[in-house]
């Protein structure tokens, strides 16, 4: 026998302090197409629905969506992303493994910042090479066709 499951009206929802997907999108700064997104793959939970098929979203889905915003903002991929939500999940965790997530994270991220300023001063180097005037000759086409 198949589940039965009520799916109210949307503004019945809305007036029990659910949010649709645009609500949730404004309050917790994450596109409508980002939080369609973790949900198809599995950051958050499928949204329950309306009786007309419209997504809602309760408080705790909407701490969800902020967590991951900020983990995104410091820049964590989204396999990252899901381990630190299977830990944020579980009350049993030790916080030995959140930390050590954070300080690998932490030195590729200082990894990609030494490749960033070595591209930087490769630029500054041939930049300052090129004459940038109306000479056909460029170090900076140069090295790149090099």
């Amino acid at each position: 026998m198949a589940s039965t499951t009520i799916r109210p009206e949307l503004a019945d929802a809305l007036e029990a302090g659910l949010h649709n997907i645009g609500q949730a999108a404004a309050l917790t700064g994450v596109s409508a197409k980002m939080i369609r997104h973790y949900e198809s793959i599995g950051l958050i939970a499928p949204a329950a629905r309306t009786f007309a098929n419209y997504r809602l979203y309760n408080e705790a889905d909407l701490h969800r969506l902020r967590f991951i915003k900020r983990a995104r903002s410091l820049g964590f991929a989204v396999k990252q992303i899901e381990a630190l939500l299977a830990l944020w999940d579980d009350p049993q965790r030790a916080s030995a493994e959140v930390k050590q997530l954070a300080r690998a994270h932490a030195a590729e991220l200082g990894e990609k910042i030494r490749e960033l300023q070595a591209m930087q001063r490769t630029l500054e180097t041939l930049a300052r090479r090129c004459h940038g005037d109306g000479r056909p000759t460029c170090p900076i086409l140069d090295d790149l066709a090099s």
